[in-house]
C-alpha cells in the first residue's frame, strides 16, 4: 500500500511539473521531454536561449511560444531535424548534440500572427482535433502567438439569428457549407454549400473550445471573429433594419451591411458578442473586415462605421484590439483615420509582393497606416494551389527595407509578422524563412540561408542537393519585384483546355519569370542525389516529399512546353504530329497522377476522406464530400463558375483529380481538335457546294480559314464529377523514389 501511495505521489508531482512544452515534445518523439530542460524566465524583450546542463539541452524563453521557437531552432541547426507539415514527428537521438556555447536571440517583434480567413476553408475545412493539435504544435515551433481562431463562428451566428426570430430553415439558407464558410464570414456570399446539419454545429463548437484551450495553455492570444455589421440580405424586410445592399460577389448574393446609424445597431452587435462570449469567452483581439472586396459606397458613413464597430468591441473588452486585413481598399482611411493609436492592428497582407506600408508596390500607401500598428505578412499561396513558389529576395528586401532611413517612420508601428496564406501545407521553405526573420536582426542572403535549410531539412550535407536548391532559390523561388502574380505558376494540366492556355484560374495574374529548364535540372539533381544517398535519407519523409514535389513541378513545366507543341501541330495542320504530341501530353498528365499517388499529401483522398469523416449520417457524408469536390473544381454553380470566373480557382495537382477530372477535359478537347482536322481533310459531300457559307463576306470567310476554337460545355462535363461518391484513398501507393526516377527518365530521354 505504501508503494502505491508513493507511486501516486510521484505521478502527481510529475503532472504538477509538466508544462505545455512537455506535451509538444512528447508528440514529437516519446521521451523527448526528458532530453530537454525547459526554463520560463521573465524578460523585457521576447527572447529564446539555448544552453547545456549535463546531458540535457536547456531552452529558455520568456513565453512558452518563444521556448517553442528555441526548440525548433535547436532541432534544425544542432540536431539536423526539420519539423513541418509533412513531418511533425522525428526520432531524436538518445543523447542530443550538445550546445557548445550559449546562443541567445531577441526580438522587438512581439506579435506573430497566423492564418487568413481563406485558410479555414481551403486547407482546414474538415480538420479534426488531432490535425488541429499538430497545427498548434507547428505554430508554437514557428513562433505564432496571435492566431486567428474562427472555427465555430457559424455556431455564434446560428444562436444569434434564432434569438432574432429566424427559423432553422432560414438560417440554413444564410450560413454557408463547410468548404465555403470563409467567404460567408467575409461577407461575400450566403448559403452556398449548405444547409449545415445540427450535428455540424455541435462538432465545431466542441472543436473550437479544444483549440482555444490549447492555444491559451501555450500563452497565445486567439483572435476571435468580431462583429463587422453583417446581416442577412433580407434583414430590411425580415427585421426592418436600415441596411445597404452589397449586391453580388462573382454571382453570389452577398449579405447586407447594417447601417451604423440604425437604431438597433448596438443591440445586434451586443447580441452577437453575448453569444460569442457564451461559447468561447472574451478575447484581447477581434478580427473584423467590414466592406471586404467591395466598391466604395457614397451612402455609407465609413468613419461612423469604424467608430461603432470599435465601440461595440470595446464594450466587451475595453483593452481589446481590432485586427483588420490590409487588402485592396481596406482599411479605408475614412474608417481608420479617426480611430485611436493602439486600437487597430493592420495585417499588411501581401508584404512580400504588394505591400501597403510604404515599400515600392502597386498598392503602396505613401503614409502607410499612419498612427496604427501593423504586421509584415507573407501571403505566399492563393487558393491552396499546388506549386513551388516564392519571392525570397523580395521578401528579404521588403522586410529589411524597414531599417532604412526613408521608412523609419513605419518601424515604430511595426509590431510583428504574420502568415496570411490562403492555403497552407505547401512550400515549407518559405514559411521557415519567414518565421526566422524576427530573430535575425541583420540582413542575409537567400543562398547562405538555403544551404543551412537543406542541411536541417534532410539531416545531411550533400553538394548535389545544395546545387538543386540553389537553382530553385534563384529561379522559381525568386519571383521578382514587378511580377504581381497570385501564388504559384499554375499547372497547365489544371486549366480548362483552349488554344491559348496560360493561367488556370481567373485572377492569378501569371507572368513568366523562370526558365522551365531550371526546375527540370533541379529535379534531375534531386533524383541524382537519391541514387547515391543512403536509403535512410532518401526515404526520409522530408526528402521524399520534396523529391516528389520538385519532380512534379518539373513535369508540369515540361507539360506546358508539350502543350505548345501540340497546339503548334494543330495550327500547322500536321495531323500525325498532332496525334503524337497530344498523346504525349496526355501521357504526361497520367504520369503526374502516378507520381503524386506515392505521397498522401498529394492525393485527392487526403481531402475527400477528411470531409466524409466529418459526417455522422450518409446524407451528411454526401453533403461534405460534395462541398470538398465543388470547392476544388467549379467552386460555384454554372453562373458563378463561368460568368463569375470562380471555376478552377482552387485547382489542385492531386492524384485522382488529375486522372478523373482534368484528363477527361483534355482528352475531350484534343479529340475535338482531331475530329475538326479530319473533317477538313474529308469534307462531307453536301458541304462541297455553296452550302451555308455562300452569303459570307470576304472577311468572314478569312476568319473561317483560321484555326477554329472548338466549343465544349465544360461545366456540363465538370458538374457530374462533383456529384459522384466514388471513393478515393488517402493511402500512398508505390515507391516515391522509383516513381520520381521514372518521370525524370521520361523527361530526359
Amino acid at each position: 500500500m505504501k508503494k502505491f501511495f508513493f507511486s501516486l505521489f510521484c505521478m502527481m508531482v510529475l503532472v504538477a511539473q509538466a508544462t505545455p512544452i512537455d506535451g509538444l515534445l512528447e508528440r514529437i518523439d516519446r521521451g523527448a521531454s526528458q532530453k530537454f530542460k525547459i526554463e520560463l524566465k521573465k524578460a523585457d524583450r521576447d527572447y529564446f536561449e539555448l544552453d547545456q546542463a549535463g546531458r540535457r539541452v536547456v531552452v529558455r524563453g520568456n513565453s512558452w511560444v518563444n521556448i517553442g521557437v528555441g526548440i525548433n531552432w535547436y532541432l534544425k541547426y544542432y540536431a539536423g531535424i526539420h519539423l513541418s507539415w509533412n513531418q511533425m514527428q522525428a526520432e531524436l537521438p538518445d543523447v542530443l548534440p550538445p550546445v557548445g556555447k550559449k546562443e541567445r536571440h531577441e526580438t522587438d517583434l512581439g506579435l506573430r500572427y497566423d492564418f487568413n480567413y481563406c485558410t479555414f476553408s481551403y486547407s482546414m475545412a474538415f480538420w479534426d482535433w488531432p490535425r488541429w493539435e499538430r497545427e498548434i504544435d507547428w505554430m508554437t515551433l514557428h513562433g505564432v502567438n496571435l492566431p486567428l481562431a474562427v472555427v465555430g463562428e457559424e455556431c455564434v451566428w446560428r444562436n444569434m439569428l434564432l434569438r432574432l426570430g429566424y427559423s432553422e430553415e432560414e438560417i440554413g439558407k444564410f450560413i454557408a457549407g463547410p468548404a465555403f464558410l470563409a467567404w460567408w464570414a467575409m461577407n461575400n456570399l450566403e448559403g452556398w454549400g449548405g444547409p449545415l446539419p445540427l450535428s455540424w454545429y455541435a462538432r465545431q463548437e466542441q472543436l473550437q473550445q479544444q483549440i482555444l484551450k490549447r492555444m491559451k495553455e501555450l500563452g497565445m492570444h486567439p483572435v476571435l471573429p468580431g462583429y463587422c455589421g453583417m446581416v442577412p440580405h433580407d434583414a430590411r424586410q425580415r427585421l426592418g433594419l436600415n441596411v445597404s445592399d452589397a449586391g453580388l460577389w462573382n454571382g453570389f448574393q452577398r449579405p447586407a451591411n447594417l447601417s451604423p446609424t440604425d437604431a438597433r445597431f448596438d443591440e445586434i452587435a451586443a447580441l452577437y458578442y453575448e453569444e460569442l462570449t457564451k461559447l468561447y469567452g472574451k478575447a484581447d483581439y477581434y478580427s473584423m473586415d467590414p466592406f471586404h472586396e467591395s466598391a466604395d459606397d457614397a451612402s455609407i458613413d465609413y468613419a461612423e462605421s469604424g467608430r461603432k464597430l470599435m465601440a461595440a468591441m470595446k464594450r466587451v473588452n475595453p483593452k481589446a484590439v481590432w485586427v483588420v486585413q490590409g487588402w485592396t481598399e481596406n482599411p479605408r482611411p475614412a474608417m481608420a483615420d479617426p480611430l485611436k493609436a493602439g486600437d487597430l492592428l493592420v495585417l499588411d497582407l501581401f508584404s512580400e509582393c504588394r505591400p501597403m506600408f510604404g515599400a515600392p508596390s502597386i498598392w503602396r500607401r505613401d503614409v502607410g497606416y499612419k498612427q496604427h500598428d501593423w504586421l509584415f505578412c507573407l501571403l505566399e499561396n492563393f487558393g491552396a494551389n499546388v506549386g513551388l513558389h516564392g519571392r525570397m529576395d523580395q521578401l528579404l528586401d521588403n522586410f529589411y527595407l524597414l531599417q532604412t532611413s526613408n521608412l523609419k517612420s513605419q518601424i515604430s508601428n511595426l509590431k510583428g509578422i504574420g502568415f496570411t496564406m490562403e492555403g497552407s501545407e505547401n512550400n515549407p521553405v518559405m514559411f521557415e524563412l519567414m518565421s526566422e526573420l524576427p530573430w535575425r536582426p541583420e540582413k542575409f542572403t537567400k543562398e547562405e540561408w538555403v544551404k543551412n535549410y537543406v542541411k536541417a531539412r534532410y539531416g545531411t550535407t550533400d553538394e548535389t542537393i545544395e546545387k538543386a536548391w540553389l537553382i530553385l532559390a534563384n529561379s522559381i523561388y525568386n519571383c521578382p519585384a514587378g511580377n504581381n502574380q497570385q501564388g504559384p505558376h499554375e499547372s497547365i494540366f489544371c486549366g480548362r483546355p483552349g488554344l491559348n492556355n496560360f493561367q488556370a484560374s481567373s485572377w492569378s495574374k501569371m507572368k513568366n519569370y523562370y526558365d522551365p529548364a531550371s526546375t527540370l535540372e533541379a529535379a534531375r539533381l534531386m533524383n541524382e542525389a537519391a541514387s547515391h544517398l543512403s536509403p535512410l535519407t532518401t526515404h526520409h519523409s522530408n526528402f521524399e516529399y520534396d523529391l516528389v514535389d520538385i519532380t512534379r513541378q518539373a513535369l508540369a513545366d515540361q507539360a506546358r512546353l508539350q502543350y505548345q507543341h501540340a497546339i503548334a501541330d494543330y495550327k500547322a495542320f500536321s495531323l500525325e504530329n498532332f496525334k503524337r504530341s497530344s498523346a504525349r501530353f496526355l501521357h504526361m498528365l497520367l504520369l503526374q497522377d502516378s507520381l503524386l499517388a506515392t505521397r498522401s499529401e498529394f492525393r485527392l483522398g487526403h481531402w475527400t476522406q477528411m470531409a466524409i469523416n466529418c459526417g455522422t449520417t450518409p446524407e451528411e457524408k454526401k453533403l461534405y464530400e460534395w462541398n470538398a469536390r465543388v470547392q476544388i473544381t467549379t467552386w460555384g454553380n454554372r453562373y458563378c463558375a463561368d460568368t463569375g470566373g470562380l471555376r478552377d480557382y482552387a485547382h489542385k495537382e492531386w492524384q485522382g483529380l488529375l486522372k478523373d477530372f482534368y484528363y477527361p477535359r483534355w482528352k475531350a478537347y484534343f479529340d475535338a481538335l482531331l475530329a475538326q482536322m479530319e473533317a477538313q481533310l474529308h469534307p462531307q459531300p453536301e458541304l462541297l457546294g455553296a452550302g451555308p457559307n455562300a452569303d459570307k463576306t470576304a472577311s468572314e470567310l478569312f476568319a473561317l480559314a483560321l484555326p477554329q476554337e472548338v466549343k465544349i460545355d465544360w461545366y456540363a462535363m465538370e458538374e457530374p464529377w462533383t456529384l459522384q461518391q466514388n471513393p478515393y484513398s488517402a493511402e500512398p501507393e508505390g515507391d516515391p523514389v522509383q516513381m520520381a526516377r521514372r518521370v525524370i527518365d521520361f523527361l530526359t530521354k
